[in-house]
């Protein structure tokens, strides 16, 4: 009996460091696993030619690094996660070539405002980084003679590959409401066909040049595959915003901005006028979510 206690204590003696050795290199191989898949989720969403990542996609609360992403981009902090998309976007009530919505302000009671960015004519890669850095969401509405300037279309795929959405605002950004029906919808139809060769798909989200617009507008978007014609609430200045009614932010508000350099800002660079921009976002207590989640 003695031998055979005296067996299996020495038996135990030899195995627990094995077990010890053994689940410690599992947890090592396991710890390894996990960091491998914080990356993007496919190849084709980091070329840019894949669906744009959703907002569920996006890191629920900031890590340490992000954090000082903030800072070096100028916020004090992080701007706050955005809270879950609805189940249902608001567009998909809208019929295939029916007429398209008219957005000005998403309706929500979510603390969130959506960054629309429009024409395309400066192409600063340090917004784009900046971008990158601070996952900001933002939203494209690019005009095709405006993007083809300069460093052209790769600009902007850049910051699609990013997840964020590319969609139109014409061919040639003219006043549509001096136009005829067909001329209007020679500048909407083609540029849904520019944009669809590039990214592969036809947008669903519209911008008339200078908001102008009118039946003529909608009738050719509509036919066009457009099931949303976005306006704005805010725009972006300089040092701050401009908004439409009340002197502040209210929940759903679209912000309006465009692609512009020092030369039109005064010397400010774009990156300076969105930090001022996001300071104000989060003073007022709201966050940057995604337009496409909600349209």
């Amino acid at each position: 009996m003695s031998t055979t206690v005296s067996g299996l204590r020495a038996a135990l003696a030899t195995a627990l460091p094995v077990c010890a050795a053994t689940l410690l290199l599992m947890g090592l191989l396991s710890g390894c696993s996990s960091g491998s898949t914080a990356g993007p989720s496919s190849g084709s969403d980091r070329a840019g030619k894949g669906k744009p990542v959703g907002a569920a996609g996006r890191t629920a609360s900031p890590t340490p690094a992000a954090s000082d992403a903030y800072r070096r981009w100028g916020l004090d902090k992080p701007l706050a996660a955005p809270p879950a998309p609805p189940a249902r976007k608001l567009t998909e009530s809208v019929r295939a070539g029916g007429a398209p919505l008219l957005v000005r302000r998403v309706p929500t009671r979510d603390k969130v405002v959506f960054v629309t960015i429009d024409d395309g004519a400066e192409k600063d890669p340090e917004f784009v980084k900046m971008a990158e850095d601070l996952k900001l969401p933002l939203t494209m509405f690019l005009t095709d003679d405006i993007a083809r300037a300069g460093r052209g279309y790769p600009y902007f795929d850049r910051l699609h590959a990013l997840g964020n959405g590319v969609h139109n605002h014409t061919l040639g950004h003219p006043d549509l409401r001096t136009l005829t029906p067909d001329a209007q919808r020679r500048q909407i139809c083609g540029q849904q066909d520019v944009l669809a060769k590039r990214y592969g798909a036809r947008p669903t989200l519209f911008r008339p040049p200078y908001g102008n617009y009118n039946d003529a507008t909608l009738a050719a978007a509509g036919g066009c595959g457009v099931k949303a014609v976005v306006l704005w609430e805010a725009t972006m200045q300089i040092n701050d915003m401009r908004y439409a009614q009340g002197g502040k932010l209210r929940p759903g508000d679209i912000v309006l901005a465009h692609f512009r350099g020092p030369k039109e800002l005064k010397g400010t660079s774009m990156t300076r006028m969105t930090t001022n921009m996001l300071r104000s976002i989060q003073k007022q207590g709201y966050t940057v979510a995604r337009l496409e989640d909600y349209l």
